[in-house]
């Protein structure tokens, strides 16, 4: 498997800026922990400079604009804003530049603009494929602006990435998997996939002290995102964010008034897909049914996966299989999502 260290991402954050209406979820600030809507010179370098001292042995580092909609900036900004890296790129303290915007600002036009500029990724704010969920959220775009953008993105060089949500007003299970499937054939390069909380300010506020919106519980969530990591892991799609970024803000319950926050949100949906492929090859294996002890071995770093939140999947697993006794082994050789399930000695029970 490759072991590859993660680039270190540097994030500038320009929130609502470039955005012609709120969607109906939205409050950036929140979601930032930033109130300025654009950064001026001095606040790039200071956000670069204390980024740069975490690198440690990564290579690759990246700057990603986020939290606004990157091109519906005025072109003048936007070169602008681009200008301020370029001497951070010519030193090669920075490799590339990433940023977000929404589906139906990607025109040929502004892809000339920025290709020039050492432009790494592209990520879209697709959302949702499906054109009424998209109009009961406001936000002004449809499916065919996601799919005419993609089929643009891929005439250039960069890498393309899709941010989808679970939880829009009026969605539901079959149409968020019809809608997941869609963005998956599509064949971005990854995904981040994020659900909806209900923020202060924002217009879902209104209709959740209304009782118009109700939230999806966490348990819920962890569900359909699991489901939705398939989809996107079977077309090859790899999904490199579950959930928004912990920030003192988000921990704020006068900020965050609903929905289904957890700080490692991510982490839970993956310990969530480790118990169902170690219950799944179990189930299929009559040897392994009649064995007394049994044997997980993963890699190094994704023991805490197979664990589960507090060891809740070991607690699981005995629950489910009582005459099965389990151990866990490391192996750095294998794949991050593997694990192999063995007989097992016995004096290495847990």
């Amino acid at each position: 498997m490759d072991q590859t260290i993660k680039p270190l991402v540097i994030p500038v954050f320009i929130p609502h800026s470039g955005c012609p209406h709120q969607c109906a979820f939205c409050n950036q600030s929140i979601i930032t922990n930033q109130k300025e809507r654009l950064p001026d010179k001095t606040a790039i370098h200071q956000t670069v400079t204390q980024y740069l001292q975490y690198k440690g042995k990564r290579e690759q580092v990246e700057l990603a604009f986020f939290g606004g909609n990157f091109l519906g900036l005025a072109h003048e900004t936007i070169i602008q804003l681009l200008d301020l890296i370029q001497p951070y790129i010519h030193t090669k303290k920075i490799g590339g530049i990433r940023f977000s915007t929404r589906p139906d600002t990607i025109t040929r036009q502004a892809l000339d603009l920025v290709n020039p500029y050492n432009i790494s990724a592209i990520e879209l704010g697709v959302q949702s494929m499906n054109d009424e969920i998209l109009l009961n959220s406001n936000r002004g775009h449809t499916g065919k602006d996601t799919i005419s953008a993609i089929h643009l993105l891929k005439e250039y060089s960069f890498k393309i990435g899709v941010q989808v949500m679970v939880g829009l007003p009026g969605d539901y299970e079959d149409s968020l998997f019809e809608s997941t499937k869609k963005v998956a054939q599509l064949t971005p390069d990854f995904a981040r996939i994020y659900p909806l909380m209900v923020l202060k300010g924002s217009l879902m506020e209104q209709w959740y002290q209304k009782g118009r919106y109700q939230p999806l519980s966490l348990e819920e969530s962890i569900r359909l995102v699991k489901k939705m990591v398939q989809i996107f892991k079977a077309a090859k799609v790899d999904v490199i964010r579950m959930g928004l970024q912990a920030s003192g803000m988000m921990e704020d319950e006068s900020m965050v008034l609903a929905g289904p926050w957890h700080p490692a949100f991510g982490h839970l949906v993956l310990s969530e897909l480790f118990y169902d492929r170690v219950c799944r090859k179990i189930d299929r294996s009559p040897d392994l049914l009649r064995s007394e002890r049994l044997a997980l071995t993963v890699h190094p770093k994704s023991e805490s996966r197979l664990r589960g939140d507090k060891n809740i999947n070991l607690k699981r697993l005995g629950e489910r299989y009582p005459s099965l006794k389990f151990l866990i082994r490391l192996d750095a050789a294998m794949s991050a999502d593997q694990v192999g399930i063995s007989q097992a000695n016995p004096k290495f029970l847990l």
